[in-house]
Parts: C-alpha cells; structure tokens; sequence
C-alpha cells in the first residue's frame, strides 16, 4: 500500500477496533482489567523510576486501580499532557487526589506543572501487531515522545487481546512497544 492507502486503512481501523472496545460491557471490561492488571504490577515492580501513566479515554483500560496501588507502596507516577500538537508529550508528575485540570479532548492532566522523565510509559492501544507496533490514535503523540525522551523509557502498550490485528503497517516513524500487555497475556518484542 503507498502512504495514502496506508493512512485511508488506519483511519478505518481505527473506527473498527475503538467501537468494538466500547461496546464490551463495563463489567466485561473490568474482568480483562483485572487480568491485565496482575502481569503489569509483576513487570512494574522489576524496575525502579517514575511511571508514565495515561487517563483512560473511550473505554481503554483503565489503569487507576493499579496506580492507586503502586503510589501508596511508594512509586512515582506521572500523567503525559500536550503541549504542542506535533511535538511530544510532557509528563507530569501526579499522585491521586491532587488537582486535575481538562487538557486536549477534556482528558485530565495535572494543574501543577512539575515536568518529569519517566523510565517506564503505559501506552493505550488502539490496536497492536505481533512485532509490538501500536496503532493509536493516530496523532504520534506516543511515537515522537518515544522518540525525544533519553534515556529511551520502557514502553507498555495496555489493550484487549482483540485489539490485536495482523500488521499496523508500520510507518518509519512508528515505534515499537517493548511490551504489549492484555487479559490473555504479555508479548515482548
């Protein structure tokens, strides 16, 4: 496919693979959370550093509970905010309870704006593919942060095992995750 064709398939995609996660009940979704939510804290607790967490956004996983979890045994966390729409994401440093204010597309992000480099990334998936390539939402947010921040985090992609689809085909500027991770297990790159 040339780049156009490429670009027309993701957009539909896309459409397929997000109505499909938001018609799963809520109580469908919470048991492939709590699935997921076992291998993640394993992974996470093998390595120390802020994690970069996302705000759930038309049905994602919701990782809150876990995080919940992994800041009162001590872990650092932040949430990623936009800044500028075609350059990375900034991640800042969060804790439940402190104050959220409505950033791009009314997703929460901190108020206080203590910037932070995260060593570990949650990624929301959209869809994903056997070699760990992420089909997001189809603003590179993901990619270009990957891309800009040193040292280079771990990178988690977080989904449901149906999101799983044969290739994104990739693009030179997609960045494979390190891991992907849902209810049916972990793949590593």
């Amino acid at each position: 496919m040339d780049p156009s064709e490429v670009k027309a398939w993701r957009r539909t995609e896309r459409e397929r693979l997000i109505a499909q996660r938001m018609a799963l009940s809520p109580a469908a979704r919470r048991a492939a959370g709590e699935r997921i939510a076992a291998p993640l804290r394993n992974i996470i607790a093998e390595r120390p550093g802020i994690l970069g967490i996302y705000w759930p956004f038309r049905a994602e996983f919701d990782p809150r509970p876990l995080v919940d979890a992994l800041v009162g045994n001590g872990r650092a966390v932040a949430l990623p905010v936009v800044i500028d729409r075609k350059g990375p994401l900034e991640y800042r440093a969060w804790a439940p309870g402190e104050t959220l204010v409505a950033g791009v597309w009314d997703i929460p992000i901190p108020e206080k704006r203590e910037i932070v480099i995260p060593l570990m990334v949650l990624a929301p998936l959209v869809g994903f593919d056997p070699a760990c390539y992420r089909l997001g939402y189809g603003g590179g947010y993901f990619d270009r942060t990957l891309g800009a921040l040193a040292p280079r985090p771990l990178a988690i992609g977080v989904g449901f095992a149906f999101q799983q689809i044969a290739t994104i085909h990739p693009q030179p500027f997609d960045i494979p995750m390190d891991l992907i991770v849902t209810e049916a297990g972990v793949m590593r790159r």
